[in-house]
């Protein structure tokens, strides 16, 4: 065969060993490669985006950038008293001569007291980058300890954006800990019960994890050209465990039904080469659509999805590889060992006189299976209405949907930081968010650039939600000049997003708006908030076009059908539809709040659709293209075309409802999550998995490719002529 899966497979097949070991030093060259050069972090200008971005790279370019911040909190526990201000301002100057001596400390403010006398607060502002101050604030946070300890009478807390991030990043780490310990051994389990083989259901499991593996490898050298944003290895996770299983599993399956058929007639090299002609095929296909959808992530001009987009194209290729050059040495190998054991069962049961156990392959659908086909055989039409009202109705909240940025307050309460930020900003409302306004213009007009900002925060203290004096610093070249402007909301709240609109369509064309020759730009915590599902929603558009003629492209070059290009369209709209119907009815609301854990913000992560979107038509492509190869590979072989939909589905829905509860298991462990935006991309996956695979490809594809009947081969000449030529070789037959 010149099919390049057959010729690998035959390779690895005849030479196991040095196939095995060539997968090894691979993984390891991978990985150690990745480990010598190192990762590239994402800096904070990859993080710019819209109107606020531009704001930031003014600002930078003046040095007037944000830096890490860290707030030392001094007060009293609840219910001991009052402060003690005498002892408090002891504390602050102690915090304050401690911090000053540490490398990583730029400056210390003067401490600030609450409006009501209840704390006293002391600034620090680190050196560095922004993204930076996580890696040292281990050094501050110690001193403060110190401090607390010698003033045991008072309560010394410490927060601000680096030990936040901090305490985010060991959270993320500690529940990924956590989701492998439910996902492994539920996996394991379910592939027990597929294959009745410890070491058949060990295999899949393995090959995933050292895709894994390989491809985190890969992603540090990768992230040279796309800087990972810290979500990368996530990505990899999970979408590794799910397709690296998935892909070893359709494999296996052929393979075990091609060695029943053969029965000992063919030797297992054959056997491998057999299973690869088929499921082979399916599983480059498969793997191919998964990173060609995920590459449209690229499109979203977005570092973060810069960041998903390389990790899941890696994994599935590296998951794909590995199906085609170890896995058919694995299988060669011990399809031999289980031979040579029925020989030998074979031969004892002959001695002892008894006939040989014959085991019979087992052909068409299951019980469970044939139940479901069966109506739809019956009554294509109604199943195909009733089904498709069903997933209309799931996705009709998707109307209601309401994308915002996850803000900082958003974060898991189980940060013992974020416990410490709630007090922080009740005490200290002007805390809770920031309006920056930056102005570029030459440095002779600097007065005159001061004055507009100066009128432009009398206008928005008279009129919109801001607090505090205004703040207002300037460039060393005095080209670049920005003010500071406290707002009293988080960032979600209306009250944030109308003070925003106001500074940026009002009081801004008022003052320095009208200055000629001056570059005005806002950011700050509220604009980065409002501008990010801003771009977002700017980019659906073009990203959820091109996925959509990927996804066709894709499916035509594999079947070649543009009918079937159009229906695997249609299904995975209204899978994706359908899910994130399910996602808004379960997140924006507060009824499920205390099943999955978490507190609603009454909003869904500007992240999640879209990672669903890209992410689901790739996946969803596995189960279409494994389903329709078989029933493609039937109707090739002369079945009609009826009889090999509902033979295709059948045979083929034992393995795609196995690999459904793998991969739903995988996703759900990261509905576990305590962070909201990761627990939604797991919850929707979940859900979008189940659909598809027991509504979508059980229930709406047979029925509606029955109703179809020839008309799914269209236009393919090659379909038309191989089934002439069967039925013309079957009317010779009747007439000899």
């Amino acid at each position: 065969m010149t099919n390049p899966t057959v010729r690998m497979a035959r390779w690895s097949a005849r030479h196991p060993w040095r196939a095995i070991t060539g997968w090894l030093l691979f993984v390891a060259l991978c990985l150690g490669a990745g480990i010598t050069i190192g990762g590239n972090p994402a800096a904070g200008e990859d993080f710019w985006i819209g109107e606020a971005g531009r704001a930031e790279a003014i600002a930078t370019e003046g040095g007037l950038q944000q830096k890490p911040v860290e707030r030392v909190l001094i007060h009293t526990r609840p219910g001991t008293g009052a402060l003690d201000q005498e002892q408090a301002a002891a504390a602050a100057r102690d915090i304050g001569d401690r911090m000053r001596r540490l490398p990583e400390v730029a400056s210390v403010a003067e401490p600030v007291p609450a409006s009501d006398g209840s704390a006293l607060r002391v600034d620090i502002t680190m050196r560095g980058a922004e993204l930076d101050g996580k890696k040292h604030v281990d050094a501050l946070l110690a001193q403060t300890a110190a401090v607390q300890d010698a003033y045991p009478r008072l309560w010394l807390e410490e927060v601000g954006s680096p030990s936040i991030s901090k305490g985010v990043e060991k959270l993320r780490g500690d529940d990924l800990a956590r989701t492998e310990i439910i996902a492994l051994p539920i996996t394991l389990l379910t592939l027990l019960l597929v294959f009745s083989s410890i070491v058949m259901a060990v295999v899949p499991l393995l090959l995933a994890l050292s895709s894994i593996i390989a491809a985190v490898g890969l992603s540090m050298i990768a992230s040279h050209v796309f800087p990972d944003a810290g979500v990368g290895t996530n990505v990899i996770l999970l979408i590794g465990l799910a397709v690296g299983v998935d892909y070893t599993l359709f494999y296996l399956k052929r393979e075990r039904e091609e060695r029943l058929k053969a029965d000992g007639s063919l030797s297992s090299q054959a056997v491998v080469e057999l299973a690869a002609a088929t499921s082979g095929r399916a599983v480059v296909v498969s793997g191919l659509a998964v990173a060609v959808s995920s590459a449209t992530l690229f499109l979203a001009d977005d570092v973060i999805f810069s960041s998903i987009a390389t990790g899941a194209i890696l994994v599935s290729l590296v998951a794909v590889l590995s199906s085609l050059t170890v896995l058919p040495a694995l299988l060669a190998t011990l399809g031999e060992r289980a031979e040579r054991r029925k020989a030998r069962k074979a031969a004892r049961a002959v001695a002892r006189g008894r006939a040989p156990r014959v085991r019979r392959p087992r052909t068409g659908a299951g019980r469970l299976t044939a139940a479901v086909l069966r109506p739809t055989a019956k009554h294509p039409l109604a199943t195909l209405a009733v089904a498709t009202l069903a997933m209309v109705a799931l996705a009709l909240p998707v109307l209601n949907l309401n994308l915002t940025d996850m803000g900082r307050e958003t974060h898991s309460r189980a940060i013992g930081a974020m416990q410490t930020y709630d007090r922080m900003t009740a005490t200290y409302p002007e805390l809770k968010a920031m309006h920056q306004v930056v102005v570029r213009a030459d440095a002779e007009r600097g007065a005159e650039v001061e004055g507009a900002l100066r009128d432009l925060a009398g206008r928005a203290a008279r009129s919109t939600a801001v607090s505090g004096p205004p703040v207002i610093r300037t460039s060393p070249d005095g080209r670049i000049t920005m003010l500071e402007m406290a707002v009293p909301h988080f960032v979600s709240t209306d009250e944030a997003r109308n003070s925003l609109e106001q500074v940026r369509g009002t009081h801004i064309p008022a003052t320095v708006g009208a200055l000629p020759g001056a570059e005005v730009a806002v950011t700050g915590d509220v604009a980065r908030y409002a501008d990010y599902p801003a771009h977002q929603k700017q980019k659906l558009p073009l990203i959820i076009g091109a996925l959509l003629l990927v996804t066709f492209a894709m499916t035509v070059w594999a079947f070649r059908s543009v009918v079937l290009g159009l229906v695997g369209l249609a299904l995975n709209l209204l899978s994706a539809f359908a899910s994130l119907g399910l996602l808004v009815l379960v997140f924006q609301n507060e009824w499920a709040e205390g099943v999955l854990d978490f507190d609603s913000t009454g909003s869904i992560g500007s992240r999640v659709p879209l990672f669903l979107f890209v992410i689901l038509f790739g996946l969803s492509m596995d189960y279409q293209v494994f389903v329709i190869s078989r029933i493609r590979e039937a109707a090739m072989n002369g079945t009609p075309t009826r009889q090999a939909i509902l033979d295709g589905v059948g045979s083929s829905a034992g393995v795609v409802t196995s690999a459904a509860v793998v991969m739903v298991t995988v996703f759900a462990s990261f509905a576990s999550l305590h962070l909201i935006e990761m627990k939604q991309i797991g919850f929707s996956l979940a859900a979008a998995v189940l659909l598809d695979a027991f509504v979508i490809r059980v229930l709406i594809l047979p029925s509606l490719m029955l109703l179809l009947g020839e008309w799914n081969w269209w236009p393919s000449r090659g379909m038309r002529r191989v089934r002439a030529g069967k039925s013309a070789g079957r009317q010779l037959e009747n007439v000899g």
